[in-house]
């Protein structure tokens, strides 16, 4: 994708990000949006936009590498499954940024899209980009916590992986007991590796 459009699809992905909070709840489900990675380098072409999104949920239901109850409907009034965006979740709770998710921007937030990131953006001004970057202790406590959490996570998907009910509540909207475990797995081994690479 050439950098000119990695821009336009963070643009509309702004305006979508919008309209989640005409829906009808007592708190918005998504809070913030976050690009990271090689758009902010400036690289064209590059794969793919990469994108992190703040949910309104505590830690333990945003586990790395999930996708919470609930993201569904964001998938698609998103248009995340259209091609050209990778995302993540994040609960509000924890810091944006992770192993994977260096050095973020936020592009929207409740108080709407922010413009001043997006012309920087689309005039390759990055230099005035805040990028929100975290001290190394700051990095391997959040790493600590994260890596318990998943662990947490893929215990608790393993034990109960051949439940019935557990099974019917996990299938659906094209998702299947695999996909929860599977995400478990990967959530969790990325995490120990990025904390075998920090010193």
């Amino acid at each position: 994708m050439r950098y000119r459009r990695a821009v336009e699809k963070l643009q509309i992905l702004a305006e979508a990000c919008e309209h989640t909070k005409r829906l009808p709840s007592e708190e918005p489900f998504l809070r913030e949006a976050y690009v990271f990675g090689d758009v902010l380098a400036g690289a064209d072409p590059l794969d793919c936009v990469e994108v992190a999104f703040v949910l309104n949920l505590p830690p333990a239901d945003v586990p790395w590498e999930s996708h919470p109850h609930g993201t569904g409907w964001l998938v698609d009034v998103l248009r995340l499954d259209k091609g050209g965006i990778a995302y993540w979740w994040r609960s509000h709770l924890d810091p944006v940024w992770n192993h994977v998710i260096r050095g973020p921007v936020r592009f929207w937030s409740l108080e709407g899209p922010d413009e001043a990131v997006l012309a920087a953006l689309a005039e390759r001004r990055f230099e005035e980009l805040r990028r929100v970057v975290p001290s190394p202790a700051d990095e391997r406590e959040q790493l600590a916590e994260e890596l318990r959490v998943a662990l947490e996570r893929l215990r608790a998907v393993h034990g109960a992986y051949w439940d019935r009910e557990w099974r019917l509540e996990h299938r659906g909207s094209g998702r299947y007991p695999e996909h929860h475990l599977w995400e478990a797995v990967q959530g969790y081994l990325g995490l120990l590796d990025a904390r075998h690479e920090k010193p």
